[in-house]
């Protein structure tokens, strides 16, 4: 803004060590206080003798200046109320100016990989991948919102036991059965068949159990190698790693009818990975590694030939097993360095619940004691559990919601909100498209609007409703702003940029323009934390402003032409931010709702 340059121009001028860059910075002036802004002078004081001073210092110039209406110290801050068109101009008028300010300066663009998704080959996508592929694509649109360079990717596990279960129960009960004769989904029609063998198995296990009472207290997977199917299977894995034709054909074949049906659900939520990395083609990296690392001394060798790495608090963590195969955090040590040698990022992400909080910390401090100078820039976006209304999901006993069921459920509840407002003046093939983009959008809106460490209840329903902190309440404010510009254009009214800006000085137009000029520190601040949650609330605060602002200001009925045009002009600014942000949270907008 002009009068905050002018201000450090003048400071700069006045104190001698007054820095050359800029520190100045606006914060919303605090509710009950009067004012647009508020100036923490704090900051300054060490460089003008003191805060008290410095809010003085400032008072002082800002009380002539030209676009000041008000300004006043408390304590060590100065609220300031900008003349309606400064105010303005700064934030609603350039609308392009605005959303360009959302973009970092060049030299704090980075390189960053961010890993999500990383589902299993055993079963479709549930409830929880949802809120996984949410977090890490929008975390990755946000990134890439504010100029950052970024490369999505996701790890499949398409190997191992669980592989193997669904494996086996094809050939035992699959009868030919495939996605074509059956019409079930790829990953659907597979993860049945893991269904059906933990149905197996708890039976054989409930069979050892009545002829061996001494095992009743053992659990599942204790007796697992006890059993016939458990046996079965863990030979099914070995054969599998000695490379047999038979059991990889097999594999190839049932991996390919669940990768399909995984695109299916990947495009329906708007997500195109850069790579895809599979864990069958990965699990062997990693050995090289730790064999490197235990010559330099960063592993230590067990008496039982295992190699350990002594993590001091965290305790002593297994790298490589006394018999010298691999443990899981041997092919992440081994899948890290191959990202890197791959896309070489400044920052790795990875977007994982918060049930691995220990693995990463582990992963992470090993990778920083075998001398990778960039381990230093790896993170873990951790998330907590989202449930439902009626309680945690469990994979084994088929009590999951599956993401297109839910997908299907959003949607189509969203098509009949439609349809109650719209009666029977809108095409059907409209409404299904609406009740798409509403429904997926008020489940990725409800998913983001929690700290991702935030162990979440899930409503389908509740976040549906178009009023209350949800997200068709935020999309209806944009369709709503669009429908008003319609109804201008009929009228002779088009939006632009030069309008009598001077007009706009009620309270509900300046509350607007300030929220508008945040939105740009908004964007930095939730990408700079990796938190879209920040922007999801910023967005429901922008939208209630707008409704007051329309309650109290009436836009085509304003009565005067100029009044009319300066209002349908701030209106615009806010859909473009609106339609801005949700499209970087990966949320549609449908052209009327």
């Amino acid at each position: 803004m002009k009068f905050l340059n002018d201000a450090e121009a003048y400071l700069r001028s006045k104190f001698a060590n007054y820095p050359a860059e800029d520190v100045l910075t606006l914060d919303p002036c605090p509710a009950g206080q009067q004012g647009d802004f508020t100036l923490n002078c704090f900051r300054i004081g060490k460089f003008c003798g003191n805060p008290m001073a410095a809010a003085s210092e400032v008072v002082a110039f800002l009380s002539g200046h030209e676009d000041i209406e008000s300004v006043t110290a408390v304590k060590a801050f100065v609220n300031i109320t900008l003349k309606p068109a400064a105010l303005h101009k700064a934030s609603s008028a350039d609308a392009a100016a605005l959303l360009d300010r959302g973009k970092l300066p060049e030299n704090e663009r980075r390189r960053v990989l961010i890993e999500f998704s990383a589902p299993n080959t055993n079963k479709p996508q549930h409830l929880g991948h949802v809120r996984n592929n949410t977090l890490g694509m929008a975390l990755g649109s946000l990134l890439k919102r504010v100029g950052h360079d970024v490369i999505e990717i996701n790890l499949v596990n398409d190997r191992g036991i669980h592989i193997c279960k669904s494996m086996l129960c094809y050939q035992r009960v699959g009868n030919g059965r495939n996605p074509e004769n059956t019409g079930i989904k790829g990953d659907h029609l597979v993860g049945d068949f893991y269904v059906e063998y933990n149905k197996m198995l708890s039976d054989e296990v409930k069979a050892l159990k009545s002829a061996r009472p001494e095992l009743a207290d053992k659990g599942t997977d204790e007796l697992f190698l006890e059993t016939e199917i458990g046996q079965a299977t863990q030979k099914m894995l070995l054969d599998w790693e000695a490379g047999d034709a038979g059991v990889r054909e097999l594999w190839q074949m049932m991996n390919s009818w669940v990768f399909a049906g995984f695109a299916e659900t990947y495009k329906r939520m708007g997500i195109d990975f850069d790579h895809t990395y599979l864990e069958s083609e990965t699990y062997l990296l990693g050995k090289d590694i730790i064999a490197a690392g235990l010559e330099k001394g960063v592993f230590t060798r067990r008496e039982d030939g295992a190699v350990i790495c002594d993590l001091g608090k965290m305790g002593k963590k297994v790298v490589l097993r006394s018999d010298g195969t691999s443990v899981y955090i041997t092919q992440d040590i081994g899948t890290t360095k191959k990202k890197y040698d791959d896309y070489h990022p400044e920052s790795m992400v990875w977007v994982v619940g918060d049930e691995q909080n220990l693995h990463f910390q582990m992963l992470f401090e090993i990778m920083k004691r075998l001398g990778f100078e960039w381990a230093k820039d790896l993170y873990h976006l951790s998330y907590g559990m989202v449930n439902l209304p009626n309680g945690r999901m469990k994979s084994r006993e088929g009590t999951v919601v599956d993401a297109d069921d839910l997908f299907d459920e959003m949607s189509l509840l969203a098509r009949n909100a439609c349809a109650e407002r719209s009666g029977d003046e809108v095409s059907e093939e409209d409404l299904t498209r609406r009740g798409e983009i509403i429904g997926l959008g008020a489940l990725k809106f409800m998913l983001l609007k929690f700290n991702p460490k935030t162990t979440i209840t899930f409503d389908p329903a509740a976040s549906l409703r178009f009023e209350g902190d949800t997200g068709p309440y935020v999309q209806y404010v944009a369709t709503r702003i669009a429908s008003i510009s319609r109804k201008a254009a009929e009228k002779g009214f088009t939006v632009s940029g030069d309008a009598d800006w001077s007009l706009l000085g009620t309270q509900a137009e300046r509350e607007l323009a300030v929220k508008l000029y945040f939105y740009p520190s908004i964007l930095h601040t939730a990408a700079a934390k990796r938190d879209c949650s920040g922007l999801v609330e910023y967005l429901l605060e922008l939208a209630k402003a707008f409704n007051r602002f329309y309650r109290d200001c009436p836009v085509l009925s304003a009565g005067d032409d100029a009044l009319v045009k300066a209002r349908l002009a701030l209106a615009d600014t806010v859909r473009q931010v609106i339609v801005d942000g949700l499209h970087t949270l990966t949320i549609g907008v449908p052209e009327a709702m």
